[in-house]
């Protein structure tokens, strides 16, 4: 009911959706043109739509943006702050590149895009990760625990990729089943060490 309650009025931005918009969502972004000044309203947009939506994060293209760009809310296993307006982390990763991956972790993700379709979904403890901010400034940095898997799910819509499409095991269910699962089943680190790489034949692609 909360999540209902949340959404209300605030459907203006198009959501692209797996059951309607499943070859929009299946092409490779593009990287940014820092010369083309429109991607900050494009960051924008993104962070308009996160600040109205319960959601941890958003890749562009799931409201018909296909840029490489990724827009952070909530990285914390909290999931009140996804239904929270004022919370808002508002991390911002343009042209992301994963440079290295270790570790195991395995978390029930859904998407925006297709919300009844939970996943078990095994991603890295932690990603070395080189992108640009909002202003063209390079970085490099190392994200760990759940700020991974976050990250990771997005990085994925860049390409293309859906969280069903790294499965171990799949269930469609409501909101508040999600949760309970989640409260059952939560966030888990398998393990901190070890090159990570997705299973061969995991991805539908």
């Amino acid at each position: 009911m909360l999540y209902e309650l949340l959404q209300k009025g605030r459907m203006d931005t198009k959501l692209y959706t797996v059951k309607d918009d499943l070859d929009f969502l299946r092409q490779v972004s593009e990287p940014v043109d820092f010369s083309d000044r429109s991607y900050l309203k494009n960051v924008e947009t993104l962070r308009q739509y996160c600040r109205g939506h319960a959601v941890f994060a958003l890749a562009p293209v799931q409201i018909g943006i296909p840029k490489r760009i990724i827009y952070l809310k909530n990285t914390s296993t909290d999931l009140a702050k996804n239904y929270d307006e004022n919370y808002d982390e508002s991390k911002v990763l343009i042209n992301p590149v994963f440079t290295f991956q270790r570790g195991e972790t395995e978390y029930w993700e859904t998407c925006q895009s297709c919300l009844k379709n939970c996943a078990l979904v095994k991603r890295p403890y932690a990603i070395t990760v080189e992108y640009f901010d909002v202003n063209g400034d390079k970085h490099k940095e190392e994200i760990e625990g759940f700020a991974a898997t976050v990250l990771s799910h997005e990085r994925d819509h860049l390409d293309g990729i859906l969280h069903m499409d790294r499965v171990e095991k799949f269930i469609e269910m409501e909101v508040d089943e999600r949760i309970k699962l989640r409260e059952k089943e939560p966030y888990k680190i398998i393990s901190k060490t070890g090159e990570f790489r997705y299973k061969k034949g995991r991805s539908k692609r």
